[in-house]
């Protein structure tokens, strides 16, 4: 049987929900992260050491653990006490460790890998040390994902161009996943500072002209008035598109109902659910479905980032993805 390479392209928490569903099937699985997150433990780390950010790639770490293992709640602890400690994730510490002790963040991803015997291959879009800048419909500039994810200016204003400060290429092998995939799935998760960041490297767009892989989008399941205020499905694929210099072959669209009570927690928060105004007949194969999981998200202790309530479903989003190939 010939294995299928399956390349997951976006930031952590969308990518975490690909992950752990895919790993239960027979594929060459490569997750390829963002280097911009610039917030919460992460952006503490990063200041103080000047490593590559490393929550996204933790979170592909314990996407890739056994789902009950004592490896995956290590890698996601985050501690709630301790003036130096508190606010931090394990995982993340962890893999500033290794990064300090084997030189660079791709060998300290391939030492965790092999500690904690899990299956795929992690890989940053770039190694180069960079920032988010966003420019903004009234022509207001915004440098760094934190402030651009959770900006001063409160949200509702729309991002007509996303680029980092200095510009980077592509980490080789990360290109070559792309280049070799059978099939890319671009996660949901925050449009602007976790998926387009992958997409503005040098190099990428014409690393998808030239890819053979068939390309899934999921779409995200709520806006968020910090990036997508009033954002419908097309807009979301509009955005996708013109980053990825080329159409996606597959979309994931969630139809199934979110609880009441969880969605008058979005409204407070001015989020809501992606409007699905999709067309009868598109360039593309739209595959809607109650994608949504059944649990509500709780978030940890000593996380002081905003967190989205749902989530996709790992195992549906799996089978559909799987069904694809």
């Amino acid at each position: 049987m010939v294995i299928k390479k399956v390349v997951v392209l976006g930031g952590g928490t969308g990518s975490f929900v690909i992950l752990s569903g895919l790993k239960n099937y027979p594929l060459d699985l490569t997750a390829i992260t963002a280097v911009t997150d610039s917030g919460g433990s992460t952006g503490r780390l990063r200041t103080e050491f000047g490593f590559l950010p490393v929550g996204d790639m933790r979170q592909c770490l314990a996407a890739l653990a056994p789902n009950k293992s004592a490896v995956r709640k290590l890698l996601r602890y985050r501690f709630h006490k301790g003036r130096g400690l508190k606010g931090h994730n394990l995982g993340n510490l962890i893999l500033t460790a290794l990064t300090d002790l084997t030189g660079s963040e791709p060998r300290a991803l391939e030492t965790a890998a092999q500690i904690f015997r899990l299956q795929g291959k992690i890989l940053p879009i770039t190694r180069a040390n960079i920032q988010l800048k966003a420019v903004y419909q009234n022509g207001r500039t915004i440098t760094g994902e934190h402030q651009i994810d959770e900006p001063r200016h409160q949200g509702g204003q729309k991002i007509v161009r996303l680029t980092t400060k200095p510009e980077a290429n592509v980490y080789p092998p990360a290109e070559k996943a792309i280049l070799e995939a059978d099939l890319i799935v671009l996660a949901p998760g925050d449009l602007y500072t976790s998926l387009l960041p992958n997409l503005i490297i040098k190099r990428v767009k014409k690393a998808f002209s030239q890819t053979k892989a068939q390309i899934i989008y999921v779409v995200n399941l709520m806006t968020r008035f910090s990036q997508t205020h009033q954002m419908t499905a097309s807009d979301h694929l509009q955005e996708v598109e013109k980053y990825l210099g080329r159409r996606v072959d597959f979309v994931f669209l969630n139809n199934g109902r979110a609880p009441a009570k969880i969605l008058k927690l979005y409204q407070q928060e001015k989020g809501f659910p992606v409007k699905d105004d999709f067309k009868t007949k598109n360039h593309f194969q739209l595959i809607r479905k109650n994608f949504l999981a059944p649990k509500i998200v709780i978030k940890p202790k000593g996380d002081v980032l905003q967190r989205s309530y749902l989530r996709h479903d790992s195992g549906k989003l799996a089978r559909a993805i799987v069904n694809c190939l």
